[in-house]
């Protein structure tokens, strides 16, 4: 009992103390593993990812994702330093690289490294699209939401410890509440943590995209057709890591009008969609 008393002590020592502040939401964010250890390990992932896979170079494709990431990250900063975060990026590496790979897809390692796979650039159709798809992934990025998930990963597996702990040496109970505790805490937090993850990086992603010079409702015309797309083929939202099509469109369209509002008080008034 002493040794599960001083567990629970830790425990809630950890999560007092492992803390990191969203600079876009203001609020409280998990942060067992600092960035000062994610970053390197992120950068060294990503060379390797390149060494290993065909990047794309001196195309108007590879050139329009390197212009557009490097506007996203100027709004980002223009953002950050307006809102009392200079020096916020300072640590961060912004790489933009297009890879030869037929899969719709885009992502953005801890501290600025992405990548574009040749197979979404059908669906983003030309930079408002590119913008959309670069501003989500830039903002995962910036609100640290790799930190956030390798720290709820660890989360989980201290709560798993603490479950089997408590149930002392039944083999049987502790198989039970292992599948039980395995299914409920991935279904009921996990993912949803996931999820919400991804629409705050929508929304993000709009503010950086309309400041950066882009309609944010492009956004919305990106998940018409990624929606498109998929053909139907998507798990249930609560089984999944994302929100469905339907779920974004309706949020980004929502919001896409604060995200202009934003970016006038940058000076932007037009907007290229």
């Amino acid at each position: 009992m002493k040794f599960k008393t001083i567990f629970s002590i830790g425990l809630v020592a950890a999560l007092a103390i492992a803390c990191a502040t969203n600079p876009f939401t203001g609020k409280r964010t998990m942060a067992l593993v600092p960035n000062s250890q994610i970053f390197p390990m992120a950068f060294q992932q990503y060379d390797q990812f390149l060494q290993e896979n065909k990047v794309v170079t001196g195309t108007a494709d590879a050139r329009m994702i390197t212009n557009v990431g490097q506007k996203i990250a100027a709004a980002s900063e223009r953002w950050l330093n307006a809102n009392g975060y200079t020096g916020y990026l300072n640590n961060y590496k912004w790489e933009y690289n297009l890879v030869e790979d037929p899969a719709v897809n885009a992502w953005c390692m801890p501290g600025g490294k992405i990548v574009f796979y040749t197979g979404i650039l059908p669906i983003t159709q030309g930079e408002a699209g590119v913008a959309a798809v670069m501003g989500h992934e830039v903002a995962h990025a910036l609100a640290n939401h790799g930190q956030q998930r390798m720290s709820a990963a660890q989360y989980q597996a201290i709560g798993a410890v603490a479950g089997n702990l408590a149930l002392g040496n039944d083999p049987k109970k502790q198989q039970i509440f292992n599948q039980a505790y395995g299914l409920g805490s991935t279904v009921g937090v996990m993912l949803p943590f996931s999820r919400n993850h991804e629409s705050e990086a929508d929304r993000i992603g709009l503010t950086l995209m309309a400041i950066a010079g882009y309609d944010p409702i492009a956004a919305a015309e990106l998940w018409q057709r990624m929606k498109a797309n998929a053909g139907g083929n998507a798990p249930p939202e609560f089984l999944s890591t994302h929100p469905s099509s339907t779920t974004r469109i309706n949020n980004i369209t929502s919001w896409a009008s604060e995200a202009r509002a934003e970016a006038r008080k940058f000076g932007v008034t037009s907007f290229e969609k």
